[in-house]
């Protein structure tokens, strides 16, 4: 604070924070720009020329699958759900980690090196001989992603209007239009380099939260302990669908179980390993040792941000309730505001946090979105430029173009999204963009590395089945999608046409597993290619 000379009042000094964003912007354009300068080719913009460092890469890959989806969005719906959004980080780096580097991971890059693929729609078209599939595989990337990419965005933007005092509009304006510049010129060798920086941001940001955390609320047992003891805080309306305190697990078969478990664990936690913008992230390096390399880097990585985020966001009722009177949720509804789970995480930095944190933490979530969404607008602009547009005898100068006009594509989309989602929708569209891609991808890509009998025909009817099934079901059962969407209530005048337990059971449940009896089925009863591809 310094004080007017004129007037006598005490104003807000904000000259560390423009250094530090001055600084901050300043290495990001540098980074863009090395990897502007080194983007020659169709495969320096898509795969990074194929050959990055294992530690680069792993950085960026953990850096791209969290965000501020994770940090803000799943750390306030910690704040909500307690402790039990751990399960998610045991997901995180089991699933995420260690089965997608090594199950998935080594074989990814094989298989891609052999058949000189540079993307993950190209990559499923390549290996089952299919232009359909790798058409119809892009079309779900370019029109779903900025559904995903909209909840990173809402995230970022809303720490900046929290911790800067400005509009919500203005703070998204800002932040996109800084993600924009550098993705749109560097290609995925610029997002590599800030991937990697951003990573280690994001690493020192979440290590000093957790430390003063802890030191705000008397220490690791004292803070545990506080939480234990606020069980029959919870409102009734929660405990009535299971909710049994900030410390437990929902009650077995309860509503709020369905929704942690199927929705954000199993959801996020195995939708990971079909995410397009994270598959390719393994065509980026040179050889198979690399990824081995990147695996311990990853799996401490992933569990200090998700971690620490979901144990903050369940920490935030003690602090909340010790200086306000109110849990975490209902603390947000400031001014008779409504209640907006996005803006625990914000409000507990700026409230319980010192000064110089806020300014760590909002390049921390700076960083987190702008990984995360350079990755996504990348995939984004590649699916439009490059698989729905095949034609063999374009140059790389024009693929480039394309790919450029992709990310804008993406970029405008997704702003559009931004504003007009309802409140407290960060967690549940990352988990519907996961979920779907889970649905629609893993079972043929599973089988594509490991299953040489599939067909293309049981590939496809399993993509599409899965889709559409996935799509109906988020539409016209799943209670939470539905009412955003509104599809199901403007055609038949009621919010959903499902009944309990399927209007709060994750459409995953149902998806997943006739995704995969679809394809083993159908390829049983087609006949396979003729030299099925296999992976020494």
């Amino acid at each position: 604070m310094v004080k007017n000379k004129q007037t006598g009042e005490m104003m807000v000094d904000n000259t560390l924070l423009y250094t530090m964003l001055a600084v901050y912007l300043g290495i990001t354009v540098l980074l863009g720009y090395l990897g502007y300068r080194h983007t020659k080719s169709s495969k320096d913009y898509m795969i990074a020329g194929g050959n990055v460092h294992p530690v680069l890469m792993a950085l960026a890959y953990g850096s791209t699958f969290i965000s501020t989806s994770a940090i803000v969005g799943f750390g306030g719906a910690a704040g909500v759900y307690g402790l039990s959004l751990l399960w998610l980080t045991v997901f995180n780096i089991f699933v995420g980690i260690f089965v997608a580097f090594v199950i998935f991971g080594i074989k990814t890059r094989k298989l891609a090196h052999e058949l000189q693929v540079k993307t993950f729609p190209e990559f499923l078209g390549a290996r089952f001989d299919s232009p359909f599939i790798r058409k119809f595989s892009a079309t779900i990337i370019s029109l779903t992603m900025p559904l995903y990419a909209a909840a990173v965005m809402i995230g970022g933007a809303r720490y900046m209007e929290e911790a800067l005092g400005m509009s919500y509009t203005t703070a998204l304006a800002v932040f996109s239009l800084i993600v924009l510049a550098y993705v749109f010129f560097g290609g995925l060798r610029g997002v590599i380099y800030t991937d990697a920086m951003q990573g280690m941001i994001m690493f020192a940001g979440m290590a000093a939260l957790i430390f003063l955390t802890y030191s705000a609320l008397g220490g690791v047992t004292v803070a545990h302990s506080k939480l234990e003891g606020m069980r029959q805080l919870v409102p009734a309306a929660l405990a009535a669908k299971g909710h049994q305190g900030w410390t437990a697990m929902p009650d077995f078969g309860s509503e709020l179980w369905w929704f942690v478990v199927s929705t954000l664990v199993l959801g996020v936690g195995i939708g990971v390993l079909a995410q397009p913008q994270l598959a390719v992230r393994f065509m980026t390096v040179a050889s198979s040792k690399d990824i081995y390399r990147g695996l311990s880097i990853g799996s401490v990585f992933i569990l200090f941000m998700t971690g620490v985020a979901f144990t903050v966001g369940a920490l935030s009722n003690v602090y909340f309730f010790e200086h306000s009177g109110k849990i975490a949720l209902a603390a947000t509804a400031v001014g008779g505001a409504v209640p907006n789970v996005d803006k625990i995480i914000p409000m507990f930095i700026t409230q319980a946090m010192p000064e110089w944190l806020k300014y760590i933490f909002l390049f921390t979530l700076l960083s987190a979105a702008m990984s995360t969404l350079s990755g996504q607008f990348h995939i984004i602009s590649t699916s439009i430029s490059y698989d729905l547009n095949t034609n063999s005898n374009r140059s790389d100068a024009k693929t480039l173009r394309l790919a450029r006009i992709g990310t804008l594509f993406g970029f405008v989309l997704t702003i559009l999204l931004s504003l007009f989602l309802p409140l407290g929708v960060i967690a549940v569209a990352t988990a519907l963009f996961f979920g779907l891609c889970t649905s629609a991808f893993l079972p043929m890509y599973a089988a594509a590395l490991y299953w040489p009998r599939i067909t293309p025909a049981g590939a496809i009817w399993s993509m599409v089945t899965a889709t559409v099934v996935y799509f109906g079901l988020v539409l016209f059962v799943h209670e939470k999608e539905a009412a955003i969407f509104g599809v199901c209530n403007k055609i038949f005048g009621v919010k959903t046409l499902g009944v309990i337990p399927w209007t709060y059971i994750d459409p995953l449940v149902i998806a997943l597993p006739l995704s995969a009896l679809v394809l083993i089925t159908v390829s049983l009863v087609t006949q396979p290619a003729a030299e099925p591809v296999t992976i020494q």
